[in-house]
């Protein structure tokens, strides 16, 4: 283990499991109890309406970072995580 962090395999599975770590965050039960839940996020400006990183706190983009991982990666972390127990039965 100690290893693990040494390797670009290693990086790339902790890169991995960290986005997973993000992604099996539920909104209903940890989420929102602690504050973080999207409705307490700030709405984006439209198209146009201004850039979007300019008034908004880190919490409100942390939230926005959530919401997106919880989207945008649920498919590609399942075939990622299947290639990953893939190489490791295979390769130990």
């Amino acid at each position: 283990m100690a290893t693990l962090l040494f390797s670009f395999g290693g990086l790339f599975q902790v890169s991995i499991l960290l986005v997973n770590a993000i992604a099996i965050l539920s909104e209903d039960r940890f989420l929102a109890r602690i504050g973080w839940g999207s409705s307490s996020a700030s709405p984006e400006p439209s198209f146009g309406g201004g850039a979007a990183g300019d008034n908004q706190s880190v919490k409100s983009k942390m939230i926005n970072l959530i919401n997106s991982v919880r989207t945008l990666m649920r498919i590609p972390l399942i075939f990622l995580n299947v290639l990953i127990i893939v190489w490791a039965v295979a390769f130990g």
